[in-house]
């Protein structure tokens, strides 16, 4: 678990320049809000507003990402005022943050921003809870939200806007359908399935903090697309929070809400919640806690009783999770892994249409975007077979199935990368055999992802001439063959039942881990 955080690879270090880049913006913003002499409920929602800022906004340029930041108060603001008008209400305040929570999950339909706006918004009913927020209390949270989010982006549009510089991949879309098989709009009818729950039974363990159940349930549902992942994700979360809770009692009790050291320390869980987000969730879940408990302790309301009611409202939060996605709407891990690994597949193919067209003389082709893609349909694909790979997975007919699966696939990103770089190369000419394997890439593809056209790119192949031998070329033809090779291989394991052993495969459809 600690290798996986601190030795997985960063390339751009761009998971360490975001990490400290949000303790700089948190950090200000912060010390703007205590400066003007907000109360410490309002520096805490300023602080929150800032990280949420920094953490949720993911557009693939800058202009887009600026444009999502700006439009963070438009929807934050409204549930704010909501949330605190219903404050003495007691169940139509509850419906009102499960309706919250079912939005903010259909407001990924429309990608990134969707997602960061979502998120904000229910994020901002959240903290309206854990603070007890009132009507009156509104004009001065509105201040320090607006000063938050101004702090924030002169950070990161401002002062450190590294983005400019280097090619931040984009994430890929999510999975569509129509109707109930809509992604989104399946997961928004199980958000409001488990946050019912959730909150039901959270107000059966505590009258008081029963909101953490509700955030708990949400939080799980965030990046997952099947029940599989779903499950994983809550038992991750769990143990985090398990974890966090442990260090509250080690540290955060023992400080009594020294401020100087608490806010050290709150520094130090902002820069491990970005810095581990992307290669562990239960990490970030750890570093969460902790910083609820620091916070905790600076209002006064730290005990070893809390922490232990964090916990239970957590273990109540996920459960709600896994029953919706078992019981509503459910979509199983193999059919999801399908539709992931037909789209790295597909991917493949035009990287290497595009490599071969390079290498054919048309400047214009270029295959890099596609690399960039292909990366992030790959980190998509394992995330989606997580849960296959498990240790707690009693399959292991299938556990095997799918680390086959994806050593194969990281075996023709790999060539694809290559063959991208040599295509790059002005020195690499034109050669027809070239040509001839990378018709043979898109037919291997093809016949994985059941397209038909078998046989073409082998016809093909015995009309073209064979030229001379050229360094660049050779290079380029070591890697499609290699990348045909593992094609091949991904035969077996894809096209075979999921539970037998591995063999030769036979024609069950694709993906079937």
């Amino acid at each position: 678990m600690l290798k996986r955080v601190f030795v997985a690879p960063d390339p751009g270090r761009l998971r360490l320049r975001a990490a400290t880049r949000a303790v700089i913006g948190v950090g200000v913003a912060v010390t703007l809000c205590a400066l003007t002499g907000y109360s410490l409920p309002s520096v805490i929602t300023g602080g929150l507003a800032a990280l949420l800022a920094l953490f949720t906004v993911v557009d693939p340029t800058v202009r887009r990402q600026a444009v999502t930041t700006a439009l963070l108060p438009v929807v934050g603001l409204p549930v704010l005022a909501s949330a605190a008008l219903l404050h003495d209400a007691a169940l139509p305040s509850a419906a009102a943050f499960v309706f919250v929570a079912a939005a903010g999950v259909y407001a990924r339909r429309w990608g990134a921003r969707g997602h960061a706006l979502g998120v904000f918004a229910f994020m901002t009913y959240f903290v309206t809870q854990f603070l007890d927020t009132v009507p009156a209390d509104l004009p001065e949270l509105y201040s320090a939200v607006l000063l938050s989010l101004l702090a924030a982006s002169v950070v990161r549009f401002g002062l450190w806007c590294y983005e400019r510089r280097i090619a931040v991949p984009a994430l890929p879309s999510p999975l569509e359908g129509r109707g109930l098989a809509r992604t989104t709009t399946r997961q928004a009818v199980q958000v409001a399935a488990a946050g019912s729950f959730a909150l039901a039974a959270g107000q059966m363990i505590s009258q008081e903090r029963w909101y953490w159940a509700v955030g708990a349930a949400w939080w799980i549902f965030v990046n997952t697309s099947s029940r599989g992942e779903t499950l994983v994700r809550g038992f991750r979360r769990v143990l985090g929070t398990v974890v966090g809770i442990g260090l509250g009692l080690l540290v955060a009790v023992p400080l009594g809400g020294a401020v100087g050291p608490t806010a050290a320390l709150v520094a130090v869980c902002v820069f491990l919640i970005f810095y581990t987000a992307p290669v562990s969730y239960s990490w970030m879940m750890l570093a969460v806690t902790l910083m609820v408990a620091l916070l905790y302790g600076l209002l006064g309301a730290l005990e070893p009783g809390m922490l232990a009611l964090r916990l239970a409202e957590t273990g109540v939060g996920a459960l709600g999770a896994a029953l919706a996605v078992a019981l509503v709407l459910p979509v199983t891990t193999h059919a999801t892994t399908n539709a992931w690994i037909h789209r790295a597949l597909l991917c493949m193919k035009r990287c290497t249409a595009d490599a071969a067209r390079r290498l054919a003389g048309d400047a214009e082709a270029d295959p890099a975007p596609g690399v960039a893609e292909l990366e992030a349909l790959l980190a998509r694909a394992r995330l989606s077979l997580a849960p296959l790979l498990h240790p707690l997975s009693p399959r292991r007919a299938r556990k095997a199935r799918a680390r086959q699966i994806l050593a194969l696939l990281d075996d023709c990103a790999t060539e694809v990368r290559a063959l991208a770089r040599i295509a790059a190369d002005p020195d690499a000419s034109h050669d027809a055999r070239l040509m001839a394997a990378c018709w043979r890439v898109e037919a291997a593809v093809e016949e994985l992802v059941r397209e038909g056209a078998s046989g073409t790119a082998d016809t093909r192949a015995e009309r073209t001439p064979a030229p001379a031998a050229h360094p660049g070329a050779e290079r380029a033809l070591a890697h499609l063959h290699s990348l045909e090779s593992a094609l091949a291989d991904l035969r077996a394991p894809l096209r075979s039942a999921p539970d037998e052993p591995l063999g030769d495969g036979g024609a069950a459809p694709l993906s079937r881990v």
